[in-house]
């Protein structure tokens, strides 16, 4: 299959195009680099030992989507660019509007005047949970958002269940992430922002790495197993063929899916330090910040649905994560050349 990655320079989609080239489909990648790096084409090359059409171009630029979608005879789309940290979509919620909703309507007007499929992968997010009612969340689970990111998201999954019911003939899977972390097995690509890290875990490892200097948890007072947040942490690689299992059930069947990708196992931040440590025999510095506007207490998945609908669950550990993501962060302090 011919399949269009928006963003698939980036963390989540890197990892995907490497599982869909192992699966023997072709890729074409667009991403306008704002928070990836154009070296990850040739790291992704060398774990797949094939080559990778890449286009320099922003998800907004329709006229160039078009004519990717039509020279390549794209089949179908796995939409990732987006801009995605909480706290900096309260600080800048146009820039997050603009980009990932205004950006998603030029890939879907761009799908439609291309003519060539109308299957949608999109990656969405546990954030459209909002304030959760009930743990674990499952899809039934009412949408609502507590951020502009979230909103935006929200925004997009309500815009692609319109496009679905306006023409029958669309198949589309919004996949519900939790909190995706670890890296490729060669060490080769992982989490590796341009800029101070938004996640978690690429902060860990650079405080362990010694690149920074300490880790700020942002509240310790919430109502969990040590006061400081609960996420359910997903690998990378597990998250990676969730995508690819989707695109094999859109390919029999059509219509909207909303579907949550993540273990159904909550990690407090304490505990994701303590892991970490283990897995690198590295002093892990951190002090106790106030709480950072948007956040939730908890957030964990209820991942039936992936599994009866997509024939998917998470298979690695918290320890396959931080042993995954050291390993990354090692080979990037030595700069390991893929070549």
């Amino acid at each position: 299959m011919k399949i269009l990655l928006t963003g698939g320079l980036g963390y989540i989609g890197s990892h995907t195009a490497a599982v869909l080239l192992a699966g023997g489909h072709e890729l074409v990648i667009v991403d306008n680099l704002v928070n990836a790096k154009v070296e990850v084409k040739d790291r992704l090359e060398s774990i797949a030992q094939k080559p990778i059409v890449f286009i320099e171009t922003d998800v907004r630029d329709t006229e160039q989507l078009t004519h990717t979608l039509k020279h390549h005879a794209i089949e179908a789309v796995v939409h990732f660019a987006g801009l995605k940290a909480v706290g900096e979509s309260v600080a800048k919620p146009v820039d997050y509007y603009d980009n990932n909703v205004t950006g998603t309507i030029s890939l879907l007007k761009a799908m439609q005047a291309a003519a060539v499929t109308q299957t949608l992968v999109f990656s969405s997010s546990a954030t459209v949970y909002g304030e959760p009612q009930y743990l674990p969340l499952d899809e039934a689970h009412p949408t609502s958002a507590t951020n502009p990111y979230g909103r935006s998201k929200l925004h997009i999954e309500e815009m692609l269940k319109d496009l679905s019911f306006s023409d029958p003939q669309w198949r589309i899977a919004c996949l519900r992430y939790f909190n995706p972390v670890g890296a490729h097995p060669s060490g080769l690509i992982g989490e590796d922002p341009n800029d101070t890290p938004n996640n978690l875990m690429p902060f860990i490892a650079r405080v362990a790495a010694g690149q920074l200097p300490e880790l700020q948890v942002f509240g310790g007072d919430y109502d969990t197993v040590d006061g400081t947040g609960v996420r359910d942490y997903i690998h990378v690689m597990d998250l990676a063929a969730g995508h690819q299992a989707a695109l094999q059930f859109l390919a029999q069947e059509r219509g909207w899916h909303a579907i949550n990708l993540g273990t159904g196992q909550g990690f407090s931040v304490l505990q994701m330090i303590a892991a970490f440590k283990a897995a690198s025999g590295q002093s892990i510095s951190y002090k106790i910040a106030a709480r950072r506007p948007g956040d939730v207490a908890s957030c964990f998945a209820q991942a039936d649905k992936a599994r009866a609908l997509l024939g998917w669950t998470a298979q690695r550990t918290l320890e396959d994560m931080c042993a995954s993501t050291w390993h990354f962060q090692q080979n990037q302090k030595m700069g390991v050349d893929p070549r």
